[in-house]
């Protein structure tokens, strides 16, 4: 359902939760190397993610990627909003323009309802809280951990 700059981008915000602060920030290839991720296409992603105020960055000798106390707090769902990507919650998954409970697609009736409750779980839950099943081993970020 997400594009992989989506997915590239929760899963990074979240490695960057859990492994980055102020005083320990990440470069893109240590982050890529870990989510086994291509690197440039990392960048790109975590610059949008810091000029969209998701994440922290600094330049420079010392410099990489963090994520504050207070981004920690923001709901997952704003990494995929500021990816451009909110409306795959909303747009038809057989590509029409109009698609409602009013009048659906022949998809709308079963895709719909798992949409609204990935929706409200991204929008819902904290950065800080999908960290957590990472680090109490409820949930991974790859196969190999």
């Amino acid at each position: 359902m997400l594009s992989n700059s989506s997915k590239y981008a929760i899963n990074a915000v979240i490695y960057l939760a859990l492994h980055a602060s102020p005083t320990k920030r990440l470069a893109p290839k240590d982050i890529a190397e870990a989510l086994h991720i291509p690197t440039s296409f990392l960048a790109k992603i975590l610059q949008i993610l810091a000029r969209k105020k998701v994440i922290s960055s600094n330049k420079g000798p010392g410099g990489g990627f963090w994520l504050t106390d207070e981004e920690k707090e923001a709901p997952l769902m704003n990494v995929v909003k500021h990816i451009g990507e909110a409306e795959k919650f909303t747009s038809c998954a057989m590509g029409f323009k109009e698609c409602s409970s009013e009048k659906p697609c022949p998809l709308h009736n079963s895709v719909q309802p798992f949409r609204d409750n990935f929706m409200r779980e991204l929008a819902d839950n904290s950065i800080a809280s999908f960290a957590k099943k990472i680090a109490d081993k409820t949930a991974f970020l790859s196969p190999t951990e």
